[in-house]
Parts: structure tokens; sequence; C-alpha cells
């Protein structure tokens, strides 16, 4: 497996240092805009809302992944925007130390590019994801180009994936599609739904409650119709009940 060195955080000034186990914190520094934390928040909010269920997968974003064979906290780590790793257990972690994690890199990985990030999400944290972490599918998408790019680990080496109609693209590990929508990266099921977001169930159930209270208004009117027309009928010396 190739082994690749990144520049190491000012504070960190001890390579000997080994990190303490299970308990690293994140070296990741500030998304580059508010745009880019909606969207990771975005992605990681309906996710974690569609797996609800689930117990068997750890997603984040902007936290550091550290790989280094020496288990150090000093060397060798990335922080991608979003990522999942499937067949673990579903908890919070402050950070995701390999060796700590019998040995798993994400399934997926998305990053969310800028004009200062793109050329080494295009290049190297691609060379990294595909060569080092071995991680099965991996998008970028730009905010404001709405440019969608995929790829899918082939024989070891990341092909490029085939938007289908509706210009997403299919995730196997995520079974999942993801597209642009409203000019945000969302998931949709295999049958094309959109995956909601916390905002949207909300929605949902209040639009459910408007329509049931539509109809609960409806049936309520419909009653007292039908009770003024037994009166009325009443009142002219007919019997209502007889008419049934």
């Amino acid at each position: 497996m190739t082994s690749l060195a990144f520049s190491m955080p000012a504070e960190i000034v001890d390579p000997d240092v080994v990190a303490p186990p299970g308990d690293l914190d994140s070296n990741e520094p500030p998304m580059e805009s508010s745009v880019h934390v909606v969207q990771m928040l975005l992605l990681l909010e309906s996710l974690e809302l569609f797996w609800k269920e689930r117990t068997d997968f750890f997603a984040a974003g902007n936290l550091t992944i550290y790989f280094s064979t020496r288990q150090l906290k000093s060397e060798h780590f990335r922080g991608p925007d979003f990522f999942v790793v499937l067949g673990t257990e579903r908890r919070p972690r402050k950070s995701w130390a390999v060796w700590e994690e019998d040995g798993r890199y994400p399934n997926v990985i998305v990053e969310v590019l800028s004009d200062s990030t793109e050329s080494i999400d295009r290049g190297l944290k691609k060379q990294t994801y595909q060569d080092v972490f071995r991680t099965p599918d991996y998008f970028w998408f730009h905010p404001e180009t709405l440019e969608l790019s995929g790829f899918h680990l082939v024989d070891g080496q990341y092909e490029p994936l085939s938007p289908d109609a509706s210009g997403r693209l299919w995730s196997a590990q995520l079974d999942l599609f993801l597209g642009v929508d409203e000019g945000q990266l969302r998931f949709f099921t295999r049958e094309g739904e959109l995956v909601p977001a916390g905002k949207e169930l909300a929605q949902r159930a209040e639009s459910a409650e408007q329509r049931a209270e539509s109809a609960k208004q409806r049936a309520e009117s419909a009653e007292q119709r039908a009770a003024r027309l037994a009166e009325k009928l009443r009142e002219l010396g007919v019997d209502p009940d007889t008419l049934k």
C-alpha cells in the first residue's frame, strides 16, 4: 500500500508521540463558507434520518481520518468534507483512527469543491482515496458551478461514473443516487425519490396535518349540512328517517 506524507499542523511538534487510542481530536480547519457547511450538514442529516434504524455505519463531515501505519497522530491524515464507513459501530467519535477501527477506511467520500481546494480534491486527494484508502465511491461537487463528478474503484483504479437520465450518479456502496436539487447535492433513492432532511420531514408532517384538518372540517361541514336539511324536512312535516 502506498504511503503518502502530508503537511503537519504547526501545533504538533513531537512526531514521536503515539496517539492515545480511540480518542483523537479532529485537526480539520473551518470549512470554506457557510455554503460548504450547509451542504455538508445536509448530506449528514438526510442520511442519518434515512438510516435511522441502522446501527452498522458511521457518517461524518470535516473530521480527520488518521491512517499512519506507525499509529502516529502527527503523520498521514486527511479530512474529507463528508464520508461514510460501513460495517462499523454507529457511535460518536472525535476523529477516525484507522488502527482503532479494525483497519477500516471510508466506503464513500464526498468533497465539496472551492476555488482554493479543488486542485487538491481533483488531484492529491483523489490519488490518496484511490491508492491508500481504496475507497470504492468518490464524489466531488462544486456548489457554485454545480459540477458533480463521481468515481468507482475498479481493479484498483477510479473509473468515472456515468450519470443517469436525470444527471444523477449511482453509489453502489450507499444504494443511493447523488444528484443536484435546487443547487444542492442530495441523495435520491433507487426509485428517484429525494431523501428528505429534517426540514422537509417537518414540512411533510405539517402538510399531512393540514390535509387531515381539512378533511375533518369537510366532514363536519357535511354533517352540519345534513343536520340542517333534516331539520328543514321536519319543519315541512317530513320525517327524514323515512327517506333513508
